[in-house]
């Protein structure tokens, strides 16, 4: 393997381990602030013990995601050296306002959370917290912003060897960007509320304090239930941004060969990439393609074969990614709706069959997060920037390959310390009964 195949293999491995604490701290931020609220206002102790149980888990995660995220910036410069110079201009002014703005608000308040219980108001307080949500939240805004750059470049010049940054405004108003930013945004509060409610699945199968987990079931099922529908309003939504800015990525999700007008949809299909058409179809929804594409029943989707074969992304992956990922997020309605009855209606602890299956049911976010990623990375290939510098043409020249698989085995090493640290950590205390 050439020094540009082993360093996508090695920011594919950082990403993704990366990308398995972020959700969790944006989702667990919010609703650690919502239980301190609820604290605050009505001086109800069990809301106190709840933000203290869920913020300590919270501060878990964080502490070991932002170790993780640290070495993605450095990457760029080490092994994507041409991409860097290329559009460093343009992509280095949101990474730089995420980290001198985002990440500091958020780091502070989070040392003034930590150590202002008995020092804070129970109002300002529960200020801090909501001001951590609102600073992870920017951070993920900025950092998502750079890359819809990348998904569609806007406000840019290319003058000589590299892009210049013609208008920050258009930047900041991507709609590719902000389409990622709802999608991502809602799937993290969906993971985090799986998350509250497996752990809390847990205890009540233990009758631990069983009061107190029942609330904190209800709290997740309720925000669960209108995050997964956000999710699949979201997702439509970049849906109709991928079918106007990348055709290919579409047909490639897709499995979409020929051009068709009113194009049907297939609920069961499998492509093969060999002989350019699909097999095993089944469940044809007639003129169904146009319609989630483009809102239209006669519009035309572009199919596979309209575009340079060096242009296309690799189907098979990007197809069954992308399928498995809309059929967890549909899963994820199904449970959280089933969650909302039981734990609304009073049956909940009868139904102990749900109480086992939720505590699994928490690896399912985290895999639908990782497959959203597979999908909008590897279907923008062969393309770094869409549509201006390919992949081929990013990566450095003054490193070996000998230096990427080093670095690799030491990046797995470390991240499979740290992974095996964070699972025992949030394990540990996620069995405690809260103070």
């Amino acid at each position: 393997m050439n020094v540009e195949a082993l360093s996508r293999v090695q920011f594919a491995v950082v990403a993704l381990f990366h990308f398995l604490f972020v959700p969790l701290t944006l989702g667990l931020s919010v609703l650690t602030a919502y239980m301190e609220t609820r604290y605050a206002v009505s001086g109800e102790e069990s809301f106190l013990r709840a933000a203290k149980y869920w913020g300590r888990l919270f501060l878990i995660n964080f502490a070991v995601g932002v170790v993780t995220g640290i070495t993605l910036e450095f990457q760029f410069g080490m092994n994507w050296a041409r991409y860097s110079k290329f559009v460093g201009d343009i992509f280095g002014a949101p990474l730089a306002i995420e980290a001198t703005v985002a990440f500091f608000l958020e780091s502070t308040m989070i040392g003034l959370w930590m150590f202002g219980w008995t020092r804070l108001s129970k109002g300002l307080h529960a200020l801090v917290i909501w001001l951590v949500a609102f600073a992870s939240t920017l951070s993920a805004v900025w950092i998502l912003l750079a890359n819809g750059w990348m998904q569609h470049p806007v406000g840019y010049a290319v003058q000589g060897s590299h892009a210049v940054l013609t208008s920050f405004r258009a930047v900041l108003g991507n709609v590719y960007g902000w389409s990622k930013i709802f999608h991502t945004l809602s799937a993290a509060y969906t993971l985090a509320s799986f998350f509250v409610m497996g752990v809390s699945a847990f205890h009540l199968i233990r009758k631990t304090e069983t009061d107190l987990f029942k609330k904190t079931f209800r709290i997740g099922a309720t925000f669960a239930l209108v995050c997964s529908v956000l999710v699949i309003v979201a997702g439509d939504f970049q849906g109709r941004v991928v079918a106007d800015y990348q055709p290919t990525k579409l047909a490639a999700m897709e499995a979409q060969w020929t051009t068709e007008k009113s194009a049907p949809f297939y609920v069961i299909e499998f492509p093969n990439p060999k002989s350019e058409s699909n097999s095993a179809r089944a469940l044809k929804i007639p003129k169904g393609l146009s319609l989630l594409a483009y809102h239209d029943p006669d519009a035309t989707v572009k199919g596979l074969e309209d575009f340079p074969s060096s242009d296309l992304p690799p189907v098979l992956v990007v197809f069954t990614a992308f399928r498995l990922m809309v059929g967890l997020g549909f899963l994820f309605v199904l449970l959280a709706l089933v969650a909302v009855i039981l734990s609304y209606g009073g049956t909940l602890e009868r139904n102990r069959w749900f109480l086992y299956v939720m505590p699994y049911a928490i690896i399912l976010p985290y895999v639908a997060c990782e497959l959203g990623w597979v999908v909008a990375e590897i279907g923008r290939q062969p393309w770094i920037v869409y549509g201006l510098l390919k992949t081929a043409n990013a990566a450095s020249t003054a490193i070996t390959p000998g230096d990427v698989i080093a670095s690799l085995i030491g990046f797995i090493a470390i991240y499979s310390s740290l992974a095996v640290a964070d699972l025992f950590l949030l394990t540990k205390y996620a069995k405690k009964i809260p103070a």
